[in-house]
């Protein structure tokens, strides 16, 4: 089964919008929210009312935008992204000083998300894939049994073996607590470096999830064109609800 998730729902009017076109259009099968965001209230309510699986798209690494956050949590963020987003390394690893603000946001986030869907969000991922960090690892905040995005894969000799040992680590150490897909890619990625046959040819077998960013007017053209249509026609699509 092919995932084709499209992050940052609710980021923005423009971000909303472009993915609810692709939705319409059979392009993507599901979507990851942002909650605390300046579309994120209007986003919900379309998501409702077109029936689209939605998950927590966890922002640990940008600021929220909304007009009404609760008592400090603008200030716990600014924590947050402040360490993760200073140096590139951070995010591997642990500090015990923010145990507190990661589990104050992620516990406003999801409560939000169930405020706004009312309903349990079908999946996690994260901003920059920082739901992946050290803290969110090692803090096991996620409850167990959740559909959890693992980490790109990638295709022999693309990544340094110190790279890709430490991926199988943490997607090893993942499917045993969460629920996964068994690839990961990106489209962006596929469509420049021309894998989406390889990525098909896994799909026909495994559970793979495809991200996009329909903002992008890259890959918006793509998804809309004629080329993408025929590539998942041939596949099963599915949403991370039938994982």
């Amino acid at each position: 089964m092919l995932i084709i998730n499209a992050d940052d729902w609710g980021r923005s009017a423009e971000e909303t919008d472009v993915t609810l076109a692709c939705y319409k259009q059979g392009r993507i099968t599901s979507t990851s929210a942002m909650v605390f965001m300046k579309d994120s209230e209007r986003a919900a309510d379309l998501a409702r009312s077109n029936d689209i699986d939605v998950g927590l798209h966890l922002n640990f690494a940008e600021r929220f935008t909304s007009d009404h956050l609760p008592l400090h949590l603008q200030e716990q963020q600014d924590n947050l992204i402040s360490f993760l987003m200073g140096n590139k390394y951070s995010q591997l690893l642990y500090n015990p000083w923010l145990r507190s603000n990661f589990a104050w946001s992620y516990k406003a986030q999801i409560d939000q998300f169930h405020r706004l869907y009312q309903k349990p969000p079908s999946h996690m991922d994260g901003h920059h894939h920082m739901h992946l960090c050290g803290n969110m690892l090692l803090g096991s905040l996620i409850p167990k049994g959740t559909r959890v995005r693992r980490n790109f894969s990638f295709w022999p000799g693309e990544k340094s073996a110190f790279n890709r040992a430490y991926r199988a680590l943490v997607d090893s150490w993942l499917g045993r607590r969460y629920r996964l897909t068994d690839y990961f890619f990106d489209l962006l990625q596929c469509m420049r470096e021309k894998k989406l046959e390889r990525v098909a040819r896994l799909a026909a077998s495994s559970n793979v999830e495809l991200m996009t960013h329909p903002v992008v007017r890259e890959e918006t053209e793509f998804l809309q064109g004629a080329e993408f249509g025929v590539f998942i026609h041939k596949l099963l699509t599915g949403s991370y609800s039938q994982l």
